[in-house]
């Protein structure tokens, strides 16, 4: 049964408190009625585990001092290793060597692969992106290199005119700014692309990062914005996700739960699954735990479905 990971950097659960934390403030009717509240901690925390559905707190510290960052997080969702334990401090921005190497050893695309499965990372790259990291003036983020790792062919604007790939932004605003022929879709538009893109895969990713980027702007005006956005999107998906499929959504570090501060937070990272086999996700207590759950359950679907056919 195939399964789809959506990451959104930067959303941890943070505290009741309406002064600082924007999800209190925005609508997002989706989330509110699948967890009859707002997406914070005290909500989340013991647990939300019922038929199709599966929603908790999971640590993002890792066990190490300091704030949680991205390098560490994202390396530590899609390899299962701890990667702040190894690198023996949270570490932001692009991976380093030491991470790259977890990576290109244990990436949750090469795992997949290894297993006789197909992965895809579902977000549209530019020809620009590539000729800025050719040039030395842009590196790839942990999501990107662990896709590379994995033998995966990235995806283009070509893919994403044709309904195959998804933005990072969700609408395509952000193309026609730097002057590409696409057209503005609707979070639904970007939530129908990501399903036609998932059903061609057992495994697929999309990564969300403008909740990361708002939080480091303390800028609640958007953040309203981008919220509400996320939430059609996300219902969408789930209302588009096609029957025996698995939903998993998660962050690598809080952020734009406290717009107090410009840093991250210490708060933990939401998991939210959804489907049918959710249940295969209650023992993940920490990011360290996501991809091993994410791999067990792709293993145990091959395996099922080979016994019948």
């Amino acid at each position: 049964m195939p399964l789809l990971m959506i990451f959104i950097d930067g959303l941890g659960l943070g505290d009741d408190d309406p002064e600082i934390n924007p999800l209190l403030e925005a609508e997002m009717p989706f989330v509110r009625r699948v967890l009859k509240d707002p997406l914070t901690k005290s909500v989340v925390e013991k647990g939300i585990a019922e038929k199709g559905f599966l929603a908790k707190a999971i640590d993002a510290q890792l066990g190490v001092p300091g704030i949680p960052q991205s390098a560490t997080g994202q390396t530590t969702l899609f390899s299962g290793v701890n990667a702040a334990k190894v690198a023996g401090r949270h570490i932001n921005g692009f991976p380093t060597k030491v991470l790259r190497n977890i990576l290109e050893k244990d990436s949750i695309f090469k795992q997949v692969k290894q297993a006789g499965l197909s992965g895809m990372f579902a977000n549209a790259f530019t020809p620009e992106y590539f000729e800025a990291v050719r040039r030395g003036r842009w590196r790839h983020s942990a999501t990107t290199t662990a896709a590379l790792a994995g033998g995966v062919r990235l995806l283009m604007v070509e893919d994403l005119l044709k309904g195959y790939a998804v933005y990072q932004d969700l609408t395509n605003e952000l193309l026609l700014q730097k002057n590409h022929q696409v057209p503005v879709i609707t979070p639904e538009t970007a939530a129908v692309n990501l399903i036609r893109q998932a059903k061609l895969n057992d495994f697929t990713l999309f990564e969300y990062f403008q909740t990361d980027h708002c939080g480091h702007a303390q800028d609640r005006e958007l953040a309203l914005k981008l919220l509400n956005r996320l939430d059609r999107f996300l219902a969408a998906v789930v209302r588009e996700l096609p029957s025996g499929f698995t939903m998993v959504l998660t962050s690598d570090h809080g952020n734009i739960e406290d717009l107090s501060i410009k840093t991250h937070t210490l708060n933990p990272a939401p998991l939210m699954v959804f489907g049918k086999d959710s249940r295969f996700f209650e023992a993940v207590n920490s990011l360290t735990d996501v991809c091993p759950a994410i791999l067990n359950l792709l293993e145990k679907s091959a395996t099922d479905d080979s016994a019948l056919g």
